[in-house]
């Protein structure tokens, strides 16, 4: 069976191509994939047969060999740096809330510091395989 990587691929679009080990590439269609629910990426390793398609060579029964590395998972902060931001971020939280008891919403400066930092903290909490 021959093997490659995942050159792209869309789930939304249903397709993507695989370069093969010789560097052809190959059509990959959603239906090829030996599990349905499987999510791949770019530079997946897959191992797959070859059928000849309307447009050209097509991947058939396409099974994964090896994942790709996750850069989103290699750039999280360590478990004890993300520690202290989560502490900082709820001092900096709980003084929001007092001046919301107090009838007072933060200025627009510091609004938006905090809208950004807890989207930046929730974007490192959210990491998809």
């Amino acid at each position: 069976m021959p093997s490659g990587r995942v050159r792209w691929y869309d789930a939304n679009k249903g397709y993507g191509f695989i370069t093969n080990d010789d560097g052809q590439d190959v059509f990959l269609p959603s239906a090829a994939l030996a599990d349905p629910a499987m999510t791949i990426r770019k530079g997946t390793k897959v191992e797959f047969s070859v059928v000849d398609g309307r447009k050209g060579p097509q991947a058939m029964n396409v099974s994964v060999l090896a994942a790709a590395p996750s850069l989103i998972k290699a750039r999280r902060p360590k478990p004890d740096d993300m520690a202290a931001i989560v502490e900082d971020l709820i001092k900096l939280l709980d003084s929001a809330g007092n001046g919301l008891r107090r009838h007072r919403y933060p200025a627009v400066g510091e609004s938006k510091k905090l809208a950004t930092l807890l989207r930046a903290v929730a974007d490192d909490f959210d990491v998809q395989d």
